[in-house]
């Protein structure tokens, strides 16, 4: 059995350490909003007098929209883990795109995206740099939030029966860690894998087989910041791998270190 935390992490590595050095909430959106978007994010920090603080997450399939000084933009999904530097002062915004939720408003291969931010002016119709000054005007949390749904709520598209659909399929990855075949994936939604993938890479922008791989390592990424002992070659049964090499090379290519080099890091 894979330990499962008190709290998901959402990809937020070592999240337990994090904890000590910044402060994050999430926000559920309003109804009419909710179909397309799965939460809003905000993360704090204060470390005035202290050393800056690497916090590296994991790649999700999600489309972000980011509030931050100087970085506003909408950003698609990655392959790799990303760190980003918390010092003195700051606070970020982020809204949290369903996966398929974002390609509605733009109706464009959101694999275009990979790599390649977009301007949020040419969506919402507003320059990044007065979304900042506006957003962070705001004293209270749930006023950032009005603000945002204010700004999206005009751009909202119709809804599209694929969204969902393709969350089901992403829900059915969640919930089964040792899936390991896109076949099994296209037999058990009666769904041809070209018509599937040809769906991730416009709605998505990552392919199925990648979503697979990358939700078996953030379970493994869990399950080692959860543990004092670690059996690699146990957790790799568990997430259907038939031996503990493949695990590790996995793990690797999306965490930038073996598995073992994790677990020393989360100690």
């Amino acid at each position: 059995m894979i330990p499962k935390a008190s709290k998901p992490s959402l990809g937020i590595m070592n999240l337990q350490q994090g904890e000590q050095k910044f402060q994050l909430s999430r926000h559920t959106p309003s109804e009419d909003l909710a179909y397309f978007i799965r939460h809003y994010w905000i993360v704090r920090w204060d470390l005035t007098g202290q050393e800056p603080y690497l916090q590296h997450v994991i790649p999700n399939p999600c489309v972000n929209l980011l509030v931050e000084p100087g970085r506003t933009a909408i950003y698609g999904p990655g392959k790799e883990k990303y760190g980003h530097y918390l010092q003195d002062q700051g606070c970020v915004f982020g809204v949290k795109f369903k996966p398929g939720g974002f390609y509605p408003f733009i109706r464009e291969p959101i694999s275009g995206l990979l790599n390649n931010p977009m301007s949020i002016q040419s969506i919402f119709g507003i320059d990044p740099r007065q979304l900042e000054t506006d957003v962070f005007a705001q004293n209270e949390e749930h006023l950032m939030v009005s603000h945002i749904e204010q700004l999206i709520r005009p751009k909202l598209p119709e809804q599209d029966e694929q969204v969902a659909f393709i969350n089901q399929i992403i829900d059915h990855i969640n919930q089964k860690p040792d899936l390991t075949k896109v076949d099994t994936l296209c037999d058990y939604f009666n769904v041809n894998k070209r018509t599937l993938q040809r769906l991730f890479d416009h709605y998505v922008g990552v392919s199925p087989k990648w979503v697979i791989k990358l939700a078996r390592i953030q379970n493994a990424a869990e399950a080692t910041d959860l543990s004092q002992r670690h059996n690699w070659s146990k957790l790799s049964m568990d997430l259907g791998y038939h031996d503990q090499s493949h695990f590790i090379k996995d793990f690797k290519s999306i965490i930038g270190q073996t598995p073992d080099e994790y677990a020393r890091l989360t100690v």
